[in-house]
């Protein structure tokens, strides 16, 4: 092998290291996927609203660990998608369904399965470390587009309940609701119309200012949930330090995250939190 040979050889090995180990990290990070929630819809739903459409680019996680002051340096901007539990002891015997609901035929293992101790108990996975490289990302002037069930992870961390503005009350099964646009003038709502999606209405208690509020849920055929009545808030959004943040409750189904006015509120929304409005 001649000296050109040589060099060349040695500069094609550090570009692939390059390319393998030293990529530019995306524009965003985003944590997805629980128990309930496989990851492949929504980094299917993302992909084509946030990334095809509006171009923006995602480093994806669906490991809990992930989440940390490191991978989040570099970033510009946190999305979640995902609620506060895990189950690292599994789900439970003969509860291999959807949502924990019984397999939908009976568990046979040769040899049995070992009983584990743990065996269908929820682990509240966020630290205390977690939820302060949360806050401290967006204070710094970071953006963070919070979905769905993030409002389970609050309870648990009070950093990230301060930064989030909201607590779960949980949500009924899936059925058809109305979002209404509460403030029209915003740059997330504006030009979105009022829209109906089939998905789970999450009721939440809002701990912010009422202003910041974007939009409600009401189901519109008059039915409740527990003595929450048929209302809740659906979305907001403020800033935070130096950054920004704003949450969106649809997205338990694809067909919610998809609805073309809802579609509208996520690019919107990803502008105004990367400051391009």
């Amino acid at each position: 092998m001649n000296d050109m040979t040589r060099r060349t050889a040695l500069a094609n090995i550090a570009l692939s290291a390059t390319l393998a180990y030293g990529r530019e990290k995306a524009t965003a990070f985003a944590l997805i996927g629980n128990r309930p929630h496989n990851a492949d819809y929504i980094r299917t739903a993302f992909d084509k609203t946030l990334v095809k459409e509006s171009g923006l680019t995602i480093d994806y996680a669906s490991d809990v660990r992930q989440l940390d002051a490191d991978n989040l340096n570099g970033h510009k901007l946190l999305i979640m998608l995902r609620d506060g539990m895990i189950y690292p002891d599994g789900y439970g015997e003969g509860r291999g369904g959807r949502n924990g609901a019984p397999a939908p035929v009976p568990i046979e293992s040769v040899p049995p399965l070992p009983k584990r101790e743990g065996e269908g108990k929820a682990v509240y996975w966020i630290t205390p470390e977690q939820g302060k490289a949360v806050k401290d990302f967006v204070a710094a002037g970071g953006g963070a587009l919070f979905f769905h069930n993030t409002t389970y992870i609050s309870p648990h961390n009070e950093d990230f309940r301060d930064v989030l503005g909201a607590v779960t009350q949980m949500h009924p099964p899936i059925r058809p609701f109305k979002v209404k646009i509460l403030n029209k003038e915003h740059p997330i709502t504006r030009g979105v119309n009022d829209f109906v999606v089939t998905d789970e209405q999450h009721f939440v208690n809002y701990q912010k200012d009422p202003k910041f509020l974007l939009m409600q849920s009401v189901n519109e055929d008059g039915l409740t949930f527990r003595d929450l009545g048929t209302s809740s808030a659906e979305g907001w959004a403020y800033d935070y330090g130096k950054g920004r943040v704003c949450y969106l409750a649809p997205g338990h189904l694809i067909t919610a995250l998809w609805n073309p006015e809802y579609e509208k509120l996520q690019k919107n929304a990803v502008r105004w939190l990367l400051k391009q409005t």
